[in-house]
């Protein structure tokens, strides 16, 4: 850092226009990539699942609470895990105060795990958390959306994650998936994303983006978010 060239107003000032013209070309792709994930086909929700929350047994279509679309973010906190993931925590830290304004544009949006209900709510207690957080543990649900991996997917060593088969004994893993009810109350499955995919949701990593040594996670060992920690835990 300490020899990155230093350059007169005038050289600084050139430079940051040609990065700029970047950005805005960028801006306009990114526009026509979310106009495109827009017009994706949708595929009709065919099961009934039942989530365990803080109202009582509850079906997918009861979580949209009175809205047409639903986010849900796919925490990992597994069964038997004391704590959820300290990665996805770092999403949560970043997604739970701007849910009141997703309300204001027809979204619902929680989290759903396969942790018991009464270790999620001691843990968002914990975390000092809001959003609704609801259990899916007994259904199908985790499963079919990509996100928990059964024993024996875990034993052969190769799952189907975001849209691929890859090597992986996780057994949980991270997504979004998004659902819209239709004026005549039935399902639809509009879009998941994973992986690199949830990136764009973190809004302290594009902060990070903009000073100059960036994320600074190539060095982490053994995985680049190494260096997270549950917002509670980074002076103990």
């Amino acid at each position: 850092m300490d020899q990155h060239r230093i350059v007169s107003p005038h050289e600084w000032t050139e430079a940051r226009k040609k990065l700029l013209a970047k950005e805005k070309e960028f801006t306009r792709l990114r526009d026509q990539l979310s106009q495109e994930r827009r017009d994706l086909p949708w595929e009709r929700v065919e099961k009934s699942y039942v989530f365990d929350g803080l109202d009582g047994k509850q079906s997918l279509a009861d979580l949209f609470e009175g809205r047409s679309q639903l986010i849900v973010y796919h925490f990992m906190f597994g069964p038997d895990w004391e704590a959820g993931c300290k990665s996805c925590s770092f999403w949560a830290d970043n997604f739970n105060d701007i849910i009141v304004h997703l309300n204001q544009r027809d979204v619902t949006m929680i989290a759903v795990s396969r942790a018991p209900l009464q270790r999620i709510e001691s843990f968002r207690k914990r975390m000092g958390w809001r959003f609704k957080w609801v259990s899916s543990l007994g259904s199908d649900f985790n499963h079919d959306y990509q996100v928990s991996i059964t024993p024996e997917e875990q034993a052969r060593g190769e799952i189907y994650y975001n849209y691929a088969w890859q090597p992986s004994t996780m057994s949980e893993r991270p997504g979004i998936s998004v659902f819209y009810k239709n004026a005549d109350q039935s399902l639809v499955h509009t879009y998941s994303c994973y992986e690199r995919g949830i990136d764009m949701m973190n809004a302290a990593y594009h902060y990070l983006d903009l000073v100059p040594r960036g994320r600074d996670e190539a060095n982490e060992r053994p995985y680049p978010q190494a260096w997270v920690r549950h917002h509670d835990n980074y002076n103990a």
